[in-house]
């Protein structure tokens, strides 16, 4: 029997077709961008779902448990709230912290998929109209599947998850990545990020849409509109890479990142629920003795287009708006972006790259380096500037302010210990591999490869 013939190592016109569908924002889409806002506008009104606060003592299916006080759920499935001891050291300053917290323990691996579809030449993706119960507006524009193992796996009991069959048994793959969830929130979180490729015809359920790389990028300068599952995808997609150089060669990032890793100590280990430092449970929320970084509160949702119609459940309230900005500085014509090597408590890894900022600006505590630069900046420098939700099935009202900042040979090419420029085709290199960019940068690199900052 004769060997297979080989196959080449790489997609060569997959480039191309995802530039076309980047540049694609009015000509050559299905839909016009403008009528896709008000299909989202419409799918919001009709949905009708209603989440309304409840004292933990309504909870259905949810309970602490004796002793330790853990909030979980009866079926041992879905998630728990546990108690999370945290020791960092090695920083840049020598010093160490140590601090004590709620987290979200879900060990399951998620799917977050997106199918495409060349459509008249031009690659399109499918996004629904999903409800989450702690966005703002309710409902926004996520993958086309967007599912936990126990969504998809029936454990809800609900109605089945439309298109899943094209993800567990996927066709033409274009990207499939594991990569973390917010580590300062969920601990050793990470969900299988999909993006695959279909060329038969796919009935279009009214709550889903085919749209471009191009149209995303519009929506996306809208308030709330593309969802964290969506541009966590967004920013796998193998966009090709302009740059003929960089500041740093691709395997002395990669050194450096390992470095950072290595010198960063992280003993992050489970403690019950109800002895957490600082942390006081009242009738309706665990909060911060300071009333500062978040709240653990409780939630009754009726959603009528749900897989589940109506259920109970805790969330993660932030206490305020956070940030999170890119630098970008040209050199020689070409982008960089500065990048921080971050620990949060919740990462396999100890450290991921995330934005060159990333914090909550009204907290106490010492001003993180590169924030004055990002709030002094003028309109000519801004590229993008919008406020957009986090996970909403976890998290309630938790918004980020995204920006890209571009800048001048005033910001040094030589930055702090802990800082690197990088490419966006450097970054769109790394993504590719898992737990290299956290949430946050992911969303900044969704932006550049959708084209929603012009650079």
């Amino acid at each position: 029997m004769s060997a297979p013939a080989l196959l080449p190592r790489v997609d060569d016109d997959l480039p191309d077709r995802l530039m076309r569908s980047r540049a694609a924002v009015d000509e050559g889409t299905v839909h016009p961008t403008r009528a896709l806002s008000a299909w989202l506008a419409r799918q919001r009104a009709r949905h009708g779902c209603r989440v309304e606060r409840i004292p933990f003592a309504e909870l259905d299916g949810w309970s602490f448990t004796p002793g330790e006080g853990n909030l979980v759920h009866r079926s041992g499935r879905f998630f728990s709230v546990e108690g999370l001891d945290v020791a960092v050291d090695g920083g840049p300053d020598g010093g160490g912290r140590a601090w004590q917290q709620p987290i979200i323990v879900q060990p399951e691996v998620g799917i977050l998929g997106l199918l495409a579809r060349e459509i008249g030449g031009v690659l399109h993706v499918l996004v629904q109209a999903k409800v989450e119960p702690g966005n703002r507006g309710l409902v926004q524009l996520s993958p086309t599947v967007q599912a936990t193992h126990s969504n998809y796996t029936g454990v809800h009991r609900g109605t089945p998850v439309r298109y899943l069959e094209h993800f567990t048994e996927p066709g033409r793959v274009l990207a499939d990545v594991l990569q973390s969830e917010h580590g300062s929130w969920f601990l050793h979180k990470v969900n299988r990020n999909m993006l695959v490729e279909v060329t038969e015809d796919v009935p279009v359920h009214e709550d889903f849409r085919w749209v471009t790389l191009g149209q995303l990028g519009v929506l996306l300068r809208t308030e709330n509109a593309v969802n964290m599952d969506t541009r966590t995808v967004l920013a796998t997609v193998p966009v090709p890479d302009a740059a003929a150089g960089a500041l740093n060669r691709d395997v002395e990032l990669v050194s450096w990142i390992s470095r950072e890793r290595a010198r960063r100590r992280l003993a992050a280990r489970r403690v019950p629920l109800a002895g957490t430092r600082d942390w006081h449970r009242g009738a309706d929320r665990i909060a911060h003795a300071t009333g500062g970084h978040f709240e653990v509160v409780a939630v009754a949702v009726d959603a009528p287009g749900r897989e589940v119609r109506s259920w109970t459940q805790p969330l993660f309230a932030p206490v305020g708006r956070g940030l999170a900005a890119f630098v970008v500085r040209r050199v020689h014509g070409v982008p960089h972006v500065l990048v921080h090597a971050r620990v949060e408590a919740g990462f396999l890894d100890t450290v991921e790259l995330g934005p060159t900022v990333q914090c909550t600006p009204r907290e106490d505590g010492p001003r993180p380096p590169f924030l004055d630069l990002v709030e002094a900046a003028g309109a000519a420098q801004v590229r993008f500037d919008t406020v957009l939700s986090e996970e909403g099935g976890r998290f309630h009202h938790a918004e980020t302010r995204y920006v890209i900042v571009e800048t001048d040979e005033r910001t040094g090419l030589l930055p702090p210990p802990g800082y690197r420029w990088l490419t966006p085709g450097q970054l769109g290199g790394l993504v590719q591999h898992g737990r290299y960019l956290n949430v946050q940068a992911r969303t900044l690199l969704a932006v550049l490869n959708t084209g929603a900052a012009g650079l």
